[in-house]
């Protein structure tokens, strides 16, 4: 198999961690690689790879928080990652350090065996008028070009084509169970289960609005933005794009799916990390 290792960037405990698991897979007899920011850090520049040929590996380590883990993400494609949580909370990151090469080693031989087991957890995208945005495994924010008072949008809400809510927010926001416990939480939305199969559309500040809602993962959210003016459109708080309004902006499942492989994490043990 191909295995790439990612660390996160700047953190002598990650690159530690990533070379003790390539000399283990080494040691293993399969074919693996890290980063090149890795490779640099470890004096060995020749020998790193871009995060981009992670498409074409059997597996990933992210190696880090869950950002770590959501940059891994965005360059693996459909290949599974394996997350080592050197982070605080780790939704994502279910496996410690000191079990780390046991971990990737287990999933090194499930795969020589056929029976690697790989959860496949939703991403979103964003499009209109023939753009589309970056995936998001976290959540799609629709806003204004501000926050607060003079700033925000007008907008309309429909969920399948339906009108759910509509007025003055800072913007909407729509997530999956997955980003759940990120930004959607920081606005007062609801925590959602990662067994729960269903998204999150959530009023940002809203002038009036409604609550908070969770409909199946398959609806099609779409925002309409009233003009004249801009809106701006923010995948996992990143990547964000300016689009002039009037302008509608629809949300919707997307593949690949983000895919994990290793141990699961304990969606409860985290949760109580939050407090």
């Amino acid at each position: 198999m191909d295995l790439g290792i990612v660390a996160r960037k700047g953190s002598e405990r990650a690159v530690a961690v990533a070379a003790e698991l390539r000399d283990a897979v080494v040691e293993a007899g399969e074919s693996v690689w890290v980063d090149a920011e890795t490779a640099s850090a470890l004096g060995e520049e020749s020998l790193g790879r871009g995060v981009e040929a992670l498409v074409d590996c059997d597996l990933g380590v992210a190696v880090g928080g869950d950002g770590t883990f959501l940059f891994v993400a965005r360059n693996a494609g459909g290949t599974p990652i394996v997350g080592v949580n050197l982070g605080e909370v780790g939704f994502l990151n279910a496996v410690p350090p000191e079990e780390a090469t046991d971990a990737v080693l287990a999933e090194v031989d499930a795969f020589e065996r056929g029976e690697m087991d790989v959860r496949e957890v939703p991403r979103l995208a964003a499009r209109s008028d023939g753009w589309a945005s970056v995936p998001a495994a976290n959540e799609i924010v629709i806003q204004g070009g501000r926050r607060g008072p003079g700033g925000g949008i007008d907008y309309e809400v429909r969920i399948d084509g339906n009108r759910y809510s509509n007025g003055h927010a800072d913007g909407v926001l729509v997530a999956t169970p997955t980003g759940s416990t990120a930004y959607n939480l920081s606005e007062r939305g609801p925590l959602v289960h990662p067994g729960v199969s269903g998204l999150v559309v959530n009023e940002m500040v809203a002038a009036e609005g409604m609550p908070p809602l969770v409909v199946d993962v398959d609806s099609t959210v779409t925002v309409a933005v009233d003009g004249p003016g801009e809106a701006i459109v923010v995948s996992d708080g990143r990547n964000a794009t300016t689009l002039s309004a009037p302008v509608e902006v629809t949300v919707e499942r997307t593949t690949p799916p983000m895919r994990i492989a290793g141990p699961p994490s304990n969606f409860f043990e985290a949760l109580g990390k939050l407090s």
